[in-house]
């Protein structure tokens, strides 16, 4: 429900508050569903995985990763955010790299300038109920460029919720990378009237750029 108070989000007792669109929402804290899938189980052994990696680092490597960290801010939340430790920049960036099939890295790699992605649209189709999803493309995307999406949702929907890894990017045909078996294999096949999101961004070194999110709606059959 709606409610009037501090700017706040995360766990209170036993509720759950943060900002949604037109207000401050607080619900009941409800323990959410683990379903422990093949992908859920490989990002939380990544993390695990990394996590003890980076205890084994000597003092000089941490002390590079934390010098790196130190120029990195956080995502803000409620207005506020600070410099990443070493620890999360070294999780954040070889997660990042396991998830373009990449090597891990032991000393913080140089942050490159991301140049802007050359994909412009999401494009649904539907032929004889065979459908089809293809980002169009003005140029072939850099190597890595990690695509995420989530289960379709109502028409009516405006924000996608829930995003995935999909894996990255193949070269574009035509000018259009086809991602319906990514998307199908992951999500199902969305049906006639739902609204398919979709996101792309750039991974160099294991850093991420900004997401490209697109959307569109599954057509009646042709």
């Amino acid at each position: 429900m709606k409610i009037k108070d501090i700017p706040q989000t995360g766990k209170l007792g036993l509720t759950v508050t943060w900002p949604g669109r037109n207000g401050l929402l607080r619900r009941t804290l409800v323990t959410p569903r683990n379903p422990r899938s093949g992908a859920q189980q490989v990002i939380r052994q990544n993390l695990a995985t990394q996590a003890a990696a980076y205890d084994q680092l000597t003092e000089a490597q941490q002390q590079a990763w934390i010098a790196a960290a130190a120029q990195i801010q956080s995502k803000p939340s409620l207005g506020q955010s600070g410099p990443l430790t070493g620890f999360q920049l070294f999780t954040k960036v070889n997660c990042a790299l396991l998830a373009i099939g990449a090597p891990t890295v032991n000393a913080p790699p140089v942050k490159s300038l991301l140049s802007p992605l050359p994909v412009d649209g999401l494009e649904v189709t539907n032929t004889a109920g065979a459908i089809a999803l293809k980002l169009h493309t003005t140029n072939a995307p850099a190597d890595g460029t990690m695509l995420r999406a989530c289960a379709p949702q109502n028409s009516g929907c405006r924000r996608g919720v829930g995003y995935r890894v999909l894996g990255t990017l193949d070269s574009p045909q035509n000018g259009y990378v086809d991602i319906t078996s990514a998307y199908t294999g992951r999500f199902g096949v969305p049906a006639a009237g739902q609204r398919v999101f979709v996101s792309v961004n750039a991974c160099v070194n294991g850093y991420e750029g900004i997401p490209l999110v697109f959307s569109a709606r599954v057509p009646a059959t042709a």
